[in-house]
């Protein structure tokens, strides 16, 4: 029950409750317009991602993401529980994620 009334507790909690909200409505709006592009023809997005164009940037964006955090994760200290690791492997994980998505969509096409 108290997990529940964080956001309540003060105006600290309540933007950060508010902000993740947003987030996570964005995602939801997100997924539902990739879930309805099947049924009609194709938007704007599809048509842009999938120009040839696109996979070099997609590729570039690869290269990137592999040397930034290959790098910048041997330079942050790993040792103990308070240590800013585990959150830096997290952003990298997801942004890995839709980096590689988008270039496995723009290499594959439609």
């Amino acid at each position: 029950m108290q997990l529940l009334l964080v956001p309540f507790q003060g105006p600290l909690q309540f933007a950060i409750f508010s902000i993740a909200t947003v987030i996570s409505g964005g995602f939801v709006f997100i997924f539902a317009r990739a879930a309805m592009s099947s049924e009609g023809r194709s938007p704007g997005l599809v048509r842009a991602m999938t120009n040839p164009n696109t996979k070099f940037l997609f590729t570039f964006l690869a290269i990137s993401w592999a040397l930034v955090f290959g790098i910048g994760l041997q330079l942050v200290p790993h040792e103990g529980a308070n240590s800013p690791y585990g959150g830096l492997a997290l952003i990298a994980m997801f942004t890995g994620f839709f980096i590689l998505m988008g270039l496995l969509w723009s290499v594959i096409g439609e």
